[in-house]
């Protein structure tokens, strides 16, 4: 959670010189440090009608030096607008409390005048209301939340304030003297009077501080829906409003600034733009993106669509970013952006950047595909900056070059780095750790980071972190984009004799004219002929990117295909080019570099978008299993070939580093192109996987391509990678739920596949796995199978069929326990520690066995002591040793239980 002002705070930040404040709010600090003895209280010489007096006076003094708080850096404003909102709240209720009709005047609680006999002194009693009114965190104002709902939050302190007020008066002397029923009324009269008219109060104050001030103005913004709009032009228009453009800079952030402003290149930059059409220009192209926000909190669920749907959409999200960068918020931890593939993600960090470029703002944009994935956020800041500008730059620095602008990380692709390496799911955690220490050595950041919504779940979000996620093109989105394309091309294309893609065909394509990207490719195909305007009918996304990047590749992109099979490989967007030209000619054979308009090369070669080289891999997959068809039956006609066995060299070579189920588009366009198969081939292709699959643990005779080795891995998790997509294949090319009894011989040899997977695919690959195999336990006949496929798996259900084997006995003891669990069943509580203790001890560890352990754990009267050592159990495996702490965090266990547990205490 951020740390919002006192009112201490606030008297500290403005510059209070009223020596009755800053002398009250001292003795109060000190008394919770020292006690109100050593703090000096009984020397005060102030009471609640001075302190009164004194706050209403500091507030009616302040709306009159308003103008004055616009004085300052970007960071110094925020500080003094929080602090001016923090004044009103409190001087609201003080002035509210000073009319409000009372059986006694404030004057009758002066601490100097006595209290009752109680065992604890006046001056102790007025340090504790002091800090309950002045030293307790306040409300503020922040984009992602209405005013409506800041204004809840302040009514709800003043009623905790009226509260302290109510039990300091009964410690007083004044008590003894109201009747019987004026002592019954008076926590009624402070919780209705007081708090209704400081709301009142609040509301003209906060009216003032938004008149005064844009920032306050800004955010109110938030609320009202916009016109349509691109390049978020109108954060830039805000931001003006709020002071004007920097001149003067130092020469180093002059070409920080530079390297960002970048809104006249296209929407699309690759090495080799397309000759035929005109691509927009980011100022222009960029459509103001529709988002949901969200306050994140333990039973979010960020990577569920479902879950988003529910959530508040934001009418004016360029009024957010700009509410968002100048509240306190912004500094202490990361704004999260999410989306799916193609959303405008990584185009929002480019165009944000951009216009923050001529403001009071230093932007640097952070691509984490391109930076080293372990490394301090420092260093891939660094990194970053090095290969932008071709030079060392420090980033101290570099923010202290910086003169006052406010520098804000543009950090883009935290799925990218989650691929890259297995440890870093608590990387927005170091990142606010990198904003805290840069605040407490005078240099605050700020920082954005954005991923794709799927891993969501694979990050350990802070508590209260906000989030964005962006909503796909609703109509008018579609047709604004769609005018833009008009503008721009309708010249380049009429010399061809062909027309812009009109709203109404782009509409027909369903889901693929919702997200930005694939709008500009069918834009993009469509102008290769008019295709989609004379067949109209859906394509899908498969066809679509196999079309383009054949238009723009000269012919079937092998070579591209096996630059990105690498790339996939080694978890990265970007490698070496000469490591990639190396794998290349080792799969492909030597020829040119690979090249085209969908690649790009800079700091290394990678692809314009991940989604290229996603479906690149499973274009280059399917390849590989319909030459392995077509070799199977020309070795048919040749019996001594036939003997030699299948040859799937090539198959192996492609499949046999990383398993597709690690990035969920790679097998959504595997199975498209499946899909897209003759059924004849298809039903060979299952006959040759299944007979792969059964011999895929066995030694086998050398291979082709090991020369191709992109990175190098063990025996054990080649076989694990390679079963892995033998079985996904498999499964594709079925088209229907496959049992795996028609795969394998028996469910022993699927409980040693599933072990391997697990223990040599990583945390992406098995969840992945497992997800994509959608398996279910089923019995017919007296006789047990699995079914894969069937999309009716029941969430452990696919865990314990793909893990676990031949496990009917773990099964039913865990349904068992989940039952009880969740119904209420009559099960004694020892019994169900028994049955759990049995499961854990048995391998059948999963996210369902973790909740099951959670609930155990948080019921009321637990017995922990017999739960901690299943506890330490499941987190003693370090391979899984994260994931499984996740798992308990989101199941409701609080994290220091769980270091208890870790670090062997009873």
């Amino acid at each position: 959670m951020i740390e919002t002002l006192s009112y201490a705070d606030a008297l500290r930040v403005l510059g209070c010189k009223d020596a009755r404040l800053t002398k009250v709010v001292r003795f109060a600090s000190a008394a919770e440090r020292t006690g109100w003895a050593l703090a000096g209280g009984a020397g005060l010489g102030t009471s609640l009608a001075d302190l009164r007096d004194a706050v209403v006076r500091y507030g009616g003094e302040l709306a009159g030096r308003l103008p004055e708080l616009r004085d300052g850096d970007r960071f110094t404003r925020t500080r003094r607008l929080a602090a001016a909102h923090a004044v009103v709240v409190v001087s609201a209720y003080f002035e509210a409390l000073g009319e409000s009709a009372l059986p006694f005047t404030l004057e009758r609680l002066d601490h100097g005048g006595g209290g009752r006999s109680t065992a604890v002194p006046v001056a102790e009693r007025f340090a504790a209301l002091v800090s309950r009114l002045l030293l307790e965190r306040l409300p503020a104002p922040e984009p992602h939340r209405t005013h409506a709902e800041t204004r809840a939050d302040v009514e709800r302190a003043y009623l905790r304030m009226s509260e302290a007020v109510a039990g300091y008066a009964g410690g007083m002397a004044v008590w003894d003297e109201l009747s019987v029923e004026e002592q019954l009324m008076l926590p009624r009269l402070l919780a209705e009077g007081p708090p209704a008219r400081a709301v009142r109060l609040y509301d003209e104050g906060y009216r003032a501080l938004a008149l005064d001030s844009h920032e306050f103005g800004v955010r109110d913004l938030v609320t009202e829906e916009q016109p349509p709009g691109t390049g978020l032009s109108r954060v830039a228009w805000l931001l003006a409003e709020l002071a004007p453009p920097r001149l003067g800079d130092a020469p180093v952030v002059h070409r920080v600034r530079m390297a960002a402003s970048g809104l006249d290149r296209p929407l699309l930059a690759g090495d080799e733009p397309p000759g035929d059409v005109v691509l927009p220009l980011l100022g222009e192209g960029y459509v103001r993106p529709r988002c949901r926000v969200a306050a994140l909190a333990r039973d979010s669920a960020p990577a569920d669509p479902g879950w988003w749907a529910d959530q508040r959409l934001l009418p004016d999200v360029e009024a957010f970013l700009a509410g968002h960068l100048t509240s306190l918020r912004a500094t202490q931890e990361p704004l999260l952006v999410l989306g799916e593939p193609g959303s405008g993600k990584s185009t929002l960090t480019e165009v944000l950047a951009a216009r923050l470029a001529r403001s009071e703002f230093l932007p640097v944009r952070v691509e984490l595909s391109r930076v080293p994935p372990d490394a301090p956020v420092t260093e891939q800041i660094e990194s970053s900056l090095r290969a932008v500008l071709g030079e060392e730059l420090r980033w101290p620095g570099l923010a202290e070059a910086a003169g006052g602008a406010l520098p804000v990380l543009l950090i883009d692709g935290l799925d990218e780095l989650l691929q890259g390496s297995r440890t870093r799911y608590d990387y927005l955690e170091r990142v606010r750790e990198f904003q805290a220490a840069e605040a407490a050595l005078g240099r605050p950041v700020a920082a954005v980071v954005t991923s794709r919504t799927v891993v969501a779940d694979r990050i350990r979000c802070p508590e209260g972190l906000v989030a964005l996620q962006l909503q796909p093109f609703d109509d008018d989105q579609v047709r604004q984009w769609l005018d833009i394309w008009d503008q721009t091309n309708r010249a380049p294309l009429a010399r061809r004799d062909l027309k812009p893609l009109p709203a109404d065909v782009a509409l027909a394509q369903g889901e693929l004219a919702r997200r930005p990207l694939l709008l500009m490719l069918l834009a993009l195909y469509d102008a290769a002929g008019n295709a989609l305007q004379r067949e109209p009918a859906p394509i899908g996304r498969a066809r679509l990117y196999e079309t383009l990047i054949g238009h723009h590749t000269d012919g079937e992109p092998l070579r591209q295909a096996a630059a990105a099979l690498a790339l996939f490989a080694r978890g990265r967007q970007v490698a070496p080019e000469e490591e990639l030209a190396r794998d290349v000619a080792a799969l492909c054979g030597e020829g040119g570099p690979p090249g085209g308009f969908f690649l790009v090369r800079r700091g290394g070669l990678g692809f314009l978008h991940a989604t290229f080289g996603e479906f690149l891999v499973a274009w280059l997959t399917v390849y590989a299993l319909r030459d392995l068809d077509r070799r199977h039956r020309l070795a048919a006609a040749e019996p001594l070939a036939l003997g030699q066995g299948v040859d799937d060299d090539l198959l192996h070579a492609v499949t046999s580093f990383s398993c597709l189920a690690e990035r969920g588009p790679a097998v959504g366009f595997t199975l498209e192109l499946l899909d897209d198969l003759p059924p004849a081939v298809r039903a060979r292709c299952l006959t040759l996987l299944t007979g792969l699959l059964r011999e895929s643990l066995h030694g086998r005779r050398r291979r082709a391509f090991t020369a191709f080795e992109p990175v190098r891995h063990t025996v054990t998790r080649r076989l694990a990678a390679y079963s892995a997509n033998l079985t996904l294949l498999a499964l594709g090319v079925a088209g229907r739920p496959v049992a795996v009894s028609r795969l394998l011989p028996g469910l022993e040899e699927w409980a040693s596949l599933t072990h391997l997977w697990k223990g040599h695919l990583g945390r992406e690959g098995w969840t992945g796995l497992v997800a994509a195999l959608s398996a279910r336990r089923v019995v017919e006949g007296g006789g047990e199978d699995v079914v894969l496929g069937s999309g009716e798996g029941d969430g452990m259900g696919d865990v314990v069929a793909v893990a676990t084997g031949r496990a009917p006995r773990q099964r039913r003891l865990l349904d068992l326990l989940l039952r009880s669990l969740a119904e209420g069943r009559d099960l004694p509580y020892h019994e169900r520690v028994a049955l759990l203790g049995e499961l854990l001890r048995a391998g059948a560890a999963s996210p369902a066995a973790h909740r099951a352990l959670a609930a155990l754990w948080t019921r009321e009267g637990a017995d922990r002591a017999a739960l901690r050592p299943l506890l330490r159990l499941l987190l003693s495996d370090p391979a899984e040793r994260a994931a499984t702490w996740e798992d308990l965090l989101r199941a409701g266990m609080r994290e220091e239980d769980l270091w208890e547990a870790d670090q062997g205490a009873d």
